[in-house]
């Protein structure tokens, strides 16, 4: 991407190099995100050209200098969010707090040397939004990869990287998920219905999926809802309520919407927790009624994202005992030279669930 909304376009650049505990990946997939759409459209601030993608798997290719877990020919998927480990915020087990990652990457679009591994035919610099996962071959920290498990499919495991990792991390690290648990999420979009599929092979006993689209319901239902709510035909709070009796014990928005949160925080139990996870414009402020935060005991948490390091690995064991399924999330598949094409369908609400870009894929 050279310019703010401006098309996804292949052009060659230079094979990139793998430098001291990083690895060089060839992709097989990457997944197509809203949060890509943040960059392009301009309401995330970040350095240009660059080329976006989050959300990869593919087959390690390089290893750089003191990587010891993953190896050349290893499957590999990798997370959005790539941890130094050495930073406070990592060495303290919460490396989606990763502060380099942050000021470094999200910023700047580089890794943690500060400079970037992507260079267009030129020379010139290209920033990486992450691992800079839409190209044939990506560099990565290596602690932001992790194996596949043996039988899973290569390409549907992309998503495992960022949505089901968000999906992951909301549910169990802040939403604490315990089996026979009701669980609402606002929100069916990918995140959501990540949120759907994890939340029931965690083993929560009532999973109520709301949305404003049909489609996006039924994807839920197939994916193990146990109740879907319409927001334009049914009023959320009290169908949510009614149908969990007084309440979901845990409460994921999904949305990012000044309404949606306040939504949150009135179907959720007594004593119960919102997580909030939808990304808003800065400086977007919502509403809590504060007496029935207070009398009702209501824990409102933000989540960003999982912690590569352990949970994809958890994730993998999910995928490998048969309770999750990345496929089922996926409803579209694009070749490279089709991004543009994924971008703008989803921009246009037109992707129910996860769309992915295959490199093999004839376009």
């Amino acid at each position: 991407m050279r310019e703010r909304s401006g098309p996804f376009r292949v052009e060659e650049l230079r094979r990139p190099e793998p430098r001291d505990g990083e690895v060089l990946v060839e992709v097989a997939a990457c997944g197509v995100c809203h949060t890509d759409l943040h960059v392009h459209d301009g309401s995330v601030a970040f350095p240009l050209p660059a080329v976006l993608g989050h959300e990869v798997s593919g087959t390690v290719r390089a290893v750089g200098r003191g990587v010891e877990h993953l190896s050349e020919g290893d499957a590999v998927v990798g997370a959005f969010i790539m941890p130094c480990g050495r930073c406070r915020m990592c060495t303290r087990g919460r490396e989606e707090l990763c502060e380099p990652f942050f000021a470094q990457n999200r910023l700047n679009g580089t890794l943690y040397d500060g400079t970037t591994r992507l260079f267009d035919a030129d020379g010139a610099p290209v920033a990486m939004y992450s691992m800079g996962g839409l190209a044939e071959h990506a560099v990565m920290p290596a602690l932001a990869a992790a194996p596949i498990p043996a039988g899973a499919p290569l390409a549907d495991s992309a998503i495992l990287g960022c949505a089901f990792l968000t999906a992951y991390g909301a549910l169990v690290h802040v939403g604490d998920v315990q089996p026979g648990a009701s669980v609402a999420v606002i929100g069916a979009g990918g995140v959501g219905l990540s949120l759907v599929a994890v939340a029931k092979a965690l083993g929560a006993a009532q999973v109520v999926a709301v949305d404003l689209a049909d489609d996006r319901l039924r994807a839920a239902t197939e994916l193990g809802a146990t109740a879907t709510v319409n927001g334009r035909t049914q009023d959320v709070v009290a169908t949510v309520r009614d149908l969990t009796g007084g309440g979901a014990d845990v409460v994921v928005e999904a949305i990012g919407q000044p309404a949606t949160f306040r939504q949150a925080t009135e179907v959720v139990a007594d004593g119960g927790r919102c997580v909030m996870i939808g990304i808003a414009p800065v400086g977007r402020t919502a509403e809590v009624e504060i007496t029935r935060l207070v009398r009702r005991k209501i824990q409102v948490c933000g989540s960003f994202g999982g912690r590569p390091r352990t949970d994809l690995a958890h994730l993998g064991r999910l995928v490998a005992d048969g309770r999750l399924d990345p496929g089922a999330l996926i409803s579209r598949r694009f070749a490279l030279g089709e991004a543009d094409e994924a971008y703008r369908l989803l921009a246009e609400g037109r992707i129910v669930g996860r769309a992915l870009v295959e490199m093999d894929r004839p376009g």
